[in-house]
């Protein structure tokens, strides 16, 4: 596994790879599995997004602010996933801080899509799914703020969960946006998410936001069928802006639905289309609080030259943080400014209500919702980089939840021009086992899921 992931570095999937330690994890899974230990994850690689702390190895955020942190204690999905028995064997490559669409904000470099590597994964969790596309490991953790393990998932061709907000421990994830940020699993199938989310998910004390509610058996669920079942058609998601391709795409994959019983019924979520300025308000506002810490004094990047403490931190903030997240901070602190505190923030905080408030109308009339992930395909490497309001649109199907702390899920529903396109499955907040059972049934009759790009 660890010779693969080296032989494929023209991807840049990974950041860090932990060969020491899978060595001594995948012994400790031999001797338990000689021993009679039978457990799902026993033995089963794992790649990290590079935002989880690990305990002796780098986590850097893709940033040079952190290029030589090494945490001293692993994130509450780390241990737990090793606890399951899965063996860590690298991190993966995103965008700095989890700032970004496209893969292309890391201060290591743009990670490249295995499906044509001129164009990009998606972000901010590119690496986990461009390495999980390239079959370089059966799975990776992610983290989802406005999208960042959906759209991915939609662009690399592989299977991505955002959990509930609160269901998987925050613990140890380096934060963007507090009220947002949550940790799920990618891998190339619903049931490999099933497994997954099985073992990263319950509650953690250590968390304040983590949820002290039962973790259901995921796996158990698949097995239900889709009779009765009732998939909302988004009315505001199959409208002007996404690509007719993509929308044939996704029809055809609604008439299997069909066919497995499900039925369609249309709902609107009239807030939707306000939901990127709402969320480009909020996140920041997060971030600029989040990322203040990053100061040169405590750890971290330190520049060199300064005058005196002030210029320090102008210097150190300057030199380690990238254009993104820059961008980012100075948009959050005028935000939450005063004077401008009342008419952005608070504005935005009261949109996020209505939102949310759309959603559970929805689901009145409905048991998931469906649509696309991403209004198009991968777009090329570099196209969007000087215009961040065409970026920031890229996830306009993928904020929504996040501000209401729904479950998603994203899976292959077929492609175009040879690049994957992914179909968007909302939830009930905490109802992660359906999304799974809807996707996998799916699954069971379609193989998009299984297609590997060339060469890998």
């Amino acid at each position: 596994m660890v010779g693969r992931i080296k032989a494929n570095g023209a991807l840049n999937a990974f950041i860090t790879v932990a060969e020491d330690l899978a060595l001594e994890q995948a012994k400790a899974a031999d001797e338990a599995r000689a021993a009679g230990a039978a457990r799902p994850l026993l033995g089963v690689p794992i790649a990290h997004k590079d935002i989880f702390c690990t305990a002796g190895v780098r986590t850097t955020c893709a940033s040079r602010m952190l290029a030589d942190f090494v945490p001293p204690y692993d994130a509450t999905v780390v241990e737990k996933m090793r606890a399951a028995g899965c063996v860590t064997v690298a991190k993966t490559n995103m965008d700095e801080f989890a700032m970004g669409s496209s893969n292309e904000t890391s201060y290591f470099g743009a990670v490249r899509n295995p499906w044509n590597q001129d164009r990009v994964p998606g972000g901010s969790s590119g690496g986990s799914a461009a390495a999980v596309a390239a079959r370089l490991v059966p799975g990776a953790t992610g983290t989802d703020t406005g999208g960042s393990i959906r759209q991915p998932a939609a662009l690399c061709g592989v299977t991505g969960l955002k959990p509930s907000y609160g269901r998987v421990s925050r613990f140890g994830l380096i934060a963007f946006a507090s009220s947002l940020d949550q940790a799920g699993p990618m891998a190339q199938t619903a049931e490999d998410c099933a497994h997954l989310l099985a073992a990263m998910a319950g509650f953690d004390d250590r968390d304040a936001t983590s949820l002290d509610v039962a973790v259901p058996d995921f796996v158990a669920g698949l097995r239900g069928d889709l009779k009765g079942l009732r998939i909302g058609i988004v009315k505001e998601h199959f409208a002007e802006g996404v690509e007719p391709r993509v929308l044939a795409v996704l029809r055809d994959a609604l008439r299997e639905y069909e066919g497995l019983g499900a039925r369609l019924v249309d709902v609107s979520l009239p807030n939707s289309g306000h939901a990127v300025p709402c969320y480009y308000v909020l996140a920041p506002a997060e971030a600029s609080s989040n990322l203040a810490r990053y100061d040169g004094v405590r750890y971290g990047y330190r520049a060199e030259g300064y005058r005196d403490l002030e210029d320090m931190y102008k210097k150190t903030r300057g030199e380690g943080f990238g254009p993104e997240v820059k961008r980012r901070i100075m948009i959050g602190t005028y935000a939450l400014s005063a004077g401008y505190y009342d008419a952005y923030y608070v504005k935005a905080l009261k949109l996020r209500r209505l939102i949310a408030d759309d959603f559970t109308r929805a689901f009145e009339h409905c048991d998931v919702l469906a649509g696309p992930t991403s209004p198009s395909p991968a777009f090329a490497l570099g196209v969007k980089n000087t215009n961040p309001v065409s970026m920031y649109l890229n996830d306009i199907f993928t904020i929504p939840i996040n501000l209401a702390g729904l479950p998603a899920l994203s899976l292959p529903a077929g492609f175009v021009d040879g690049l994957p396109i992914g179909m968007q499955l909302i939830g009930r907040y905490l109802d992660e086992g359906r999304l799974l059972n809807v996707a996998h049934k799916f699954q069971e009759v379609t193989d998009w899921h299984a297609r590997v790009p060339a060469g890998f």
